[in-house]
């Protein structure tokens, strides 16, 4: 299944959402009883689709849609999604962002600070004035990124390793893909992701999904080692982490979540599970020989991407402004260009 069969109807959610202001979930420290901070006042680029980090993602979505198939007879109009980007991807937007996300290190980390990355690349990858003048806009928020990073990663001793926004592998391996890191930042990128997890072995798979998982904590890590470890040794370590997959024994890993209530903000979590798992399977299979292991997880991601697919569009704001960000990445991977 092709990203252009959805590209229409992702974009038109990806617009509407980065441009809805309320409802929001404002993730701001109030320090005395005069403050009345409103989203946009606070976030002049990135105030809409209900939280930062999601809206930083679907202008990522935005972006990627108008590079793959701006233009084409599947999404022919691009001037309404180029207005509003250029309205909000400037320099004195982009200053603010930049200001608040070095006035507070801990805001938005890891998750948010590896999405605005890959925006930044996204709009880099666009050919055109238009990702150009995006790209450099966002100069300044990616060195306050790459510094916060360089800053964190020393005082990381452990990883987090559950399934939701501060998981550490997914970030990372989101950020390393971007290529806006510098050189220090990505070798420590590198350097910490091998140590923490080199040794892993035998992950309780059996542990998964938590009931509110939209990032698998398992197969974020091995996507992660699939990143900085030699092609030639990942196999090897991917048998010792998930040794079920080679076993040919049942792995839930490979199950279609089950979801119980879609309109559920946090059970709803487990419909983005379904999608990232998507896309960590198909990327993983893709670094493994041919053979029954590269096989299973092949399918599992097509069953997982089909399961996901019918929820993205459902008209309800509580998957809408964040889902298809994750079904992009399940069928047009970062790592794939």
């Amino acid at each position: 299944m092709p990203l252009s069969a959805y590209a229409a109807p992702f974009a038109g959610l990806a617009l509407a959402n980065i441009t809805r202001e309320y409802p929001n979930f404002l993730a701001h420290l109030i320090t005395s009883p005069d403050e009345r901070p409103a989203p946009r006042s606070l976030h002049p680029a990135f105030y809409g689709a209900y939280d930062w980090h999601s809206s930083v993602h679907m202008h990522w979505l935005l972006v990627r849609l108008l590079r793959r198939h701006g233009g084409t007879p599947v999404l022919p109009d691009t001037g309404p999604a180029v207005d509003v980007l250029d309205r909000h991807l400037t320099p004195g937007n982009l200053a603010v962002e930049a200001a608040y996300l070095r006035d507070r290190p801990s805001f938005e980390r890891p998750y948010g600070w590896a999405w605005l990355l890959a925006l930044t690349a996204e709009c880099r990858a666009h050919r055109g004035a238009a990702g150009a003048r995006w790209a450099e806009a966002l100069t300044p928020a990616v060195e306050a990124v790459d510094r916060l990073l360089a800053d964190w990663l020393p005082k990381a001793t452990y990883p987090v390793r559950h399934g939701n926004h501060p998981n550490s592998a997914f970030a990372l391996g989101l950020a390393l893909d971007s290529g806006e890191l510098s050189a220090a930042t990505d070798r420590a990128v590198r350097e910490r992701l091998l140590a923490w997890f080199t040794d892993d072995h035998d992950a309780p798979a059996h542990w998964e999904p938590s009931g509110q998982d939209f990032l698998s904590p398992a197969l974020s890590e091995a996507d992660a080692m699939r990143r900085v470890l030699p092609k030639d040794r990942f196999p090897q370590w991917l048998d010792g982490f998930l040794p079920a997959l080679g076993s040919g024994v049942p792995c839930p890993l490979l199950d279609v979540p089950v979801v119980s209530d879609h309109a559920d903000p946090q059970i709803g979590h487990l419909l983005g599970l379904t999608l990232s798992r998507a896309a960590a399977l198909r990327s993983l299979a893709d670094a493994l020989p041919d053979g029954p292991v590269r096989t299973r997880m092949d399918e599992a991601a097509r069953a997982h991407l089909s399961a996901g697919l019918p929820a993205v569009e459902r008209g309800d704001f509580t998957t809408d402004h964040w889902l298809a960000t994750f079904a992009a990445l399940a069928l047009d991977p970062v790592a794939h260009g």
